[in-house]
């Protein structure tokens, strides 16, 4: 799995590239984990590896399907439960997550290439945690490399915290 983005055809396509770049960082961190590895807190910190991928999973859905698009949540949190949202439950699997990020993936795509223009603005939540303006498609893509991005940096020092793994060792650089 490369890490640089390869050429795109335009900037949607480069957005959409860079977005997936930091999701496959997040999948590598993950991969060949056992239940014990993915629900571990090895930091200070609340988070685990599989928490982190069901999180991502969740906001990427929010901001994709329910704030550009409109559409009902597939998952439903309030205040007592967001926690949920950043810890493996019992009876959830890491492969159950993995393929309903997939299945958010391919929505956020079909979102996001439907779309007349990037331009397109979309009110947010009333949250103090939102902005208070509209915000557009393009926009809300850049903030999911981010998100995803800063998360991933959370998953590389999980991941290394866990196994001693690295993320260049993930990716097969032995150098």
């Amino acid at each position: 799995m490369p890490t640089v983005v390869t050429a795109e055809k335009d900037e949607r396509d480069a957005l959409l590239n860079f977005v997936e770049a930091q999701r496959g960082a997040v999948r590598r961190a993950v991969s060949g984990l056992d239940r014990e590895q993915l629900t571990a807190r090895p930091t200070a910190s609340e988070l685990s590896l599989g928490g982190l991928v069901k999180h991502l999973a969740e906001v990427e859905s929010n901001w994709t399907r329910v704030i550009l698009a409109g559409r009902e949540p597939l998952v439903q949190r309030d205040e007592q439960t967001w926690g949920d949202s950043f810890r493996l439950l019992d009876g959830e699997e890491i492969e159950d997550v993995l393929a309903f990020w997939a299945r958010v993936q391919a929505e956020t795509e079909e979102i996001v290439n439907s779309l007349p223009s990037l331009d397109v603005t979309v009110p947010l939540p009333d949250k103090p945690w939102f902005p208070k303006e509209p915000r557009s498609a393009r926009w809300i893509l850049l903030h999911l490399v981010q998100e995803i991005g800063r998360h991933a940096g959370h998953a590389d020092i999980l991941r290394e915290s866990v196994d001693g793994a690295t993320a260049f060792q993930l990716l097969g650089y032995t150098g």
